[in-house]
């Protein structure tokens, strides 16, 4: 029986004063990592939030103190994906429950929040219920996240000029 030992020797050349910094995998640039996002309406302390990237809608809405008490719950409940991930410059507003849909911002030719899809936030499922769009085109549409305005999904070549005629007043990114 033969027994041995083994050693390995890290030979390492810097220049003195050369700092040298270690990144651990993950770890990205602080700006980045941050993001704000607009939260109005029906919440405590209705501002502009920083917060941490990947942050959830549900976080925002913390940040803001929560909801009022007059704060329509079913309003949220049918239409805001709590679990969604907030996109920098994003507003998120919770109507009261005074407010009647048509009071509701980013509303437009007389289609009701309730009836837009969020390109932004929506599931494939979601995407799939619009015309010309499949299951491949609505998983395009998410990979290609965040969009700006709806126009982007032209721009960005997600989907035809035909097909986003179809859908323009269906969607939002609200």
């Amino acid at each position: 029986m033969m027994m041995g030992v083994l050693s390995v020797v890290v030979v390492s050349s810097r220049t003195e004063g050369e700092e040298l910094v270690i990144q651990k995998a993950g770890e990205s640039e602080e700006l980045e990592d941050k993001l704000m996002a607009d939260v109005g309406g029906a919440v405590m302390k209705p501002g502009v939030y920083e917060l941490k990237g990947g942050a959830r809608v549900n976080q925002a809405l913390i940040a803001a103190g929560g909801l009022r008490e007059e704060a329509d719950r079913e309003w949220v409940e049918k239409n805001l994906n709590l679990a969604a991930k907030v996109t920098d410059g994003q507003k998120i507003y919770i109507p009261s429950n005074k407010e009647t849909i048509k009071d509701v911002p980013s509303l437009s030719k007389g289609t009701s929040l309730s009836e837009k899809i969020n390109i932004n936030t929506a599931s494939i499922t979601e995407l799939d219920t619009l015309y010309g769009v499949g299951p491949a085109t609505a998983q395009k549409i998410i990979d290609s996240r965040p969009y700006g305005s709806v126009e982007e999904l032209v721009t960005k070549k997600v989907v035809s000029n035909k097909v986003y005629e179809a859908i323009k007043n269906q969607i939002t990114v609200f």
